[in-house]
């Protein structure tokens, strides 16, 4: 049974990560391909690797701890650098199995964000600062992480706004919980 177990966690068709204390102890083949990083050369790592800047990371690391505790599994949307660079969108979900101590040892999966619906789809920029206001970022907070002006990232949630007929980022992110998001 261990050799299935072993063949399915490394063809899953998801990214699949196993982490303790914050250290990446195994990952997948999906998981690789999806950030450009050799499977072996991960184990070890910490995930700063997948992040812009130490502020960036700081900024996500802890994001989703209190949902976890609760023995709860935890999804966003977040940006991950590639390892030619390149900023991309990823879905996360992760599953502590120490709810105790959460990040002892964390199961966690990375899935690449495609368009499911066109007519609800968002733009790449609009998936950015949607993700920024999922975790109760201000515009001015998600227009420094991305590094845009506060205006830029004020004149997208406007427009969100308008599009999604929502009064306020809570209603948005509302009308938006569902395929295309």
């Amino acid at each position: 049974m261990s050799d299935l177990v072993a063949l399915a966690f490394d063809n899953a068709p998801l990214g699949i990560v196993l982490t303790e204390d914050r250290i990446i102890r195994a990952v997948n083949t999906a998981f690789a391909e999806l950030t450009g990083h050799p499977a072996e050369t991960l184990s070890g790592q910490s995930f700063r690797i997948f992040y812009d800047s130490h502020r960036s990371f700081a900024a996500t690391r802890d994001i989703g701890l209190e949902p976890l505790r609760r023995g709860a599994t935890y999804q966003d949307e977040r940006l991950l650098r590639h390892a030619s660079g390149r900023m991309m969108l990823v879905r996360f979900h992760a599953r502590t199995l120490t709810p105790d101590d959460p990040l002892a040892q964390l199961v966690m999966t990375f899935a690449p964000l495609r368009d499911e619906t066109p007519a609800r789809a968002l733009t790449p920029r609009e998936r950015t600062v949607v993700a920024g206001l999922s975790r109760g970022q201000t515009s001015k907070e998600i227009a420094r992480d991305l590094g845009l002006s506060p205006r830029t990232v004020e004149d997208v949630r406007a427009r969100l706004l308008q599009r999604y007929e929502a009064r306020n980022a809570a209603d948005l992110l509302t009308r938006l919980a569902g395929p295309a998001f």
